[in-house]
């Protein structure tokens, strides 16, 4: 059997695990790698970003949209320890990623070598898997039993730390196929028992109500779960992560929960009977105070990883496995039901959100541009058909109360670690793993300049990006806590900008830069129509207010309307 190096090796394990696009960016201890990949062009397609950082945002934008397992490489010290913040995302997210970084030879390890950092130690908090490859004969297994763990049961991120003596030594190369590991679990099933008594609830509750979350898109699941809810007539609400896990207008969708999600979820949320949570992991910023929510209602809770019972909130029946099977074999059980008075509920809190909040975001008639109105106006012209990807503060919530979705797999933004900076790289990985689609990133003037550098790789690769900048010289998000509840004490949030359209100008990017409300249409029919990259600045209103809002430790129905 031919031999060949354990750089190759992992290349044609990447290869055999079908992988075809990897982001990264080259470094010493990861170099007979990228020798390695130079032979494996044709189909292996590289994207050279400009900082690790963006490497494993934009693995993760290409995995959410994809629903593959995203992939990137990166050299040993620095080159791992920039990826770490995008480890923790993808891990809370739940989010597949397999994050390859050179290290120091084996013979090295513990020396303190130049540019040697245990991984390892750092990764194995925030990962499903962390494995130290110090042998070439263990790259097959390895890159098997990362992938299928990666993209398995609870999706999320596998790191392989990868000794240099490892990639030079050779082997006798077989791929490998892992698809068992004893002691992990992937797919529980729940007894019949369970099944029957899920739809013995539902059968009986007056007042039902679903809290969606991102496990219906991980699990593809929409169809199980519309069908579900039609028979039963179940009102739902979807957390940030599972906006588009069914269609923004379809009759029963109530909105989104949360902090700033509409008001008639999360005021229902402690009026119902039943509280039916699937594929979420009842997060503070949907339940705000746990002492107090739903304290009315059983609740069941369809999970597939069985860490989530009762972590937070303590369910009546817990519903193990995917929710695509569950989900389905529940709903042979249910009664055809109506609930109409129930359903009919929500409209007047819906009405007062409608008048005193969404309204004068969405047809202001004086002043400077509001985030809303941009948000919804892009969505439109989209057809309500684009991918979303947003930054993280104002401009994510913005985004995702205001843009409309049809199609799943269509939100892209941070939600559990909130990472500033993740908007242009996920963004661009987005456009790899649907380039079939629109790909419309908002962004604040804040996170835009973490990631900034990334302008080249959209250059370069001349990535269809339409970059929807919302500048309105603040730090937004916290600057709107300040005003809140720190005295309007705006320590260190005003922001002194550059000239963006010179910086896009010099990355040979198109933009236009919009101040008057009268030019926004014209503007956002320019970006959609030009074809690859586009910036556009929106110069917005500066005290710009994302509402409602439920108060950091208020109960879940306490929502403000309005800043006083």
């Amino acid at each position: 059997m031919e031999k060949i190096t354990g750089a190759e090796a992992m290349m044609r394990s990447l290869e055999h695990e079908g992988v075809k696009i990897l982001f990264g960016y080259p470094g010493g201890a990861i170099m007979p790698s990228y020798d390695a990949l130079y032979d494996h062009k044709q189909t292996l397609n590289h994207i050279l970003v400009r900082h690790e950082q963006a490497a494993i945002h934009a693995a993760q934008g290409y995995a959410r949209v994809s629903g593959k397992v995203g992939c990137c490489i990166v050299t040993s010290g620095p080159g791992a320890m920039n990826t770490i913040t995008g480890v923790a995302d993808a891990m809370i997210d739940s989010t597949p990623v397999v994050v390859i970084c050179g290290q120091v030879g084996a013979a090295m390890l513990g020396t303190d070598a130049f540019q040697e950092v245990d991984v390892i130690g750092v990764t194995q908090p925030i990962t499903k898997w962390a494995y130290q490859i110090r042998r070439a004969e263990d790259i097959p297994w390895a890159v098997s039993r990362a992938f299928y763990i990666a993209r398995s049961g609870r999706p999320g991120p596998v790191v392989l730390d990868f000794a240099k003596n490892a990639q030079t030594a050779l082997i006798e190369y077989q791929p490998q196929q892992v698809d068992f590991i004893r002691s992990y679990n992937p797919d529980p099933i729940s007894p019949k028992s369970v099944i029957e008594e899920a739809a013995r609830l539902i059968n009986e509750s007056v007042k039902p109500f679903m809290l969606v979350g991102q496990g219906v898109e991980l699990g593809g699941a929409r169809e199980e779960l519309l069908a579900l809810c039609e028979k039963a007539q179940i009102p739902f609400g979807e957390t940030l992560l599972g906006l588009s896990a069914a269609p923004s207008d379809h009759p029963l969708n109530m909105g989104m929960l949360g902090m700033h999600g509409n008001l008639a979820p999360n005021v229902m949320t402690n009026q119902c009977d039943l509280l039916i949570a699937v594929g979420m992991r009842f997060d503070d910023r949907v339940t705000g105070n746990l002492k107090t929510y739903a304290k009315q209602a059983k609740i069941i809770h369809f999970e597939i990883d069985p860490s989530e019972i009762g972590k937070n909130v303590k369910p009546t029946l817990a519903v193990l496995g995917n929710c695509k099977h569950t989900l389905a074999e529940v709903t042979k059980l249910v009664d055809t039901a109506t609930h109409k008075a129930w359903i009919d509920g929500f409209a007047p809190y819906a009405e007062k959100e409608e008048q005193k909040v969404i309204t004068p975001a969405l047809h202001p008639t004086e002043g400077p541009l509001l985030m809303g109105e941009v948000v919804r106006r892009v969505s439109e012209a989209a057809h309500n058909e684009a991918i979303l990807v947003t930054d993280v503060g104002q401009n994510q919530m913005f985004g995702c109360r205001y843009f409309k979705y049809t199609k799943p797999r269509s939100v892209v933004t941070s939600g559990g670690c909130g990472t500033m900076g993740f908007g242009i790289p996920a963004a661009i990985g987005a456009t790899f793993g649907a380039p079939d689609r629109t790909v419309c990133m908002f962004c604040g003037d804040g996170g835009f300049q973490m990631t900034i550098q990334e302008l080249g790789t959209i250059m370069e690769q001349q990535c269809p990006v339409k970059m929807i900048l919302l500048n309105n010289n603040f730090l937004g998000n916290v600057r709107q806590w300040q005003y809140m509840f720190f005295n309007k004490r705006y320590s260190f949030t005003p922001m002194i900008n550059p000239d963006y359209e010179l910086i896009a100008k010099a990355y040979n990017i198109p933009c236009r830069t919009v101040i008057h409300r009268e030019d926004l249409d014209a503007a956002i029919h320019d970006m959609l129509t030009t074809e690859g990259p586009y910036l556009l600045q929106c110069a917005i209103k500066e005290e710009d207010n994302v509402l409602p809002m439920t108060p950091p430790g208020a109960n879940v129905d306490e929502m403000m309307l309005e800043v006083k």
